[in-house]
């Protein structure tokens, strides 16, 4: 993947777009039980928010994986240790593969009714929050208190 200079307008949008699509889903799984409860019931497919922001995810977390490839990424942030490159290289991955298997495993459980499959997928949610929300802390840490602008590449485009 090449280095971009920053993050384009769009790379932005989606980003922040999942970031608040993944909130709004994780809020919303509590009731995904007896929703669920009643599609296994009734073997009715009846729309559902929480299903809806998961599959919104899904399809938006493919377009950034194309964009990001085609556009690049802009590279370490100038004086980072070698430690810090791959904490954020392991880390965006693990993003990534987080947003990519918890609505996979959502969709499995929700329009296959395969019930067995709902912990995973809400172990993955739980895994997918805790690891953002990891994520923005240290973007904050960044921002505050070592002043390397790491943030500011999320919030100004080229």
């Amino acid at each position: 993947m090449s280095h971009a200079p920053a993050y384009s307008r769009l790379q932005i949008a989606l980003h922040w777009l999942i970031a608040v699509l993944i909130l709004a889903a994780w809020i919303t799984h509590d009731a995904m039980e007896t929703a669920f409860e009643a599609r296994l019931e009734s073997g009715i497919l009846t729309p559902n928010p929480h299903a809806i922001l998961g599959l919104a995810v899904f399809v938006l977390v493919l377009i950034r994986v194309i964009v990001r490839h085609r556009q690049g990424t802009p590279g370490p942030v100038p004086g980072s240790s070698a430690l810090a490159e791959a904490a954020a290289l392991w880390g965006h991955r693990l993003l990534y593969l987080l947003m990519i298997l918890t609505p996979i495993g959502g969709a499995i459980t929700w329009f296959g009714g395969i019930e067995a499959l709902g912990e995973g997928h809400e172990l993955l949610g739980n895994a997918l929050m805790i690891v953002a929300l990891g994520h923005a802390l240290v973007a904050i840490l960044h921002q505050l208190v070592l002043k390397d602008g790491t943030m500011t590449r999320m919030l100004r485009p080229r």
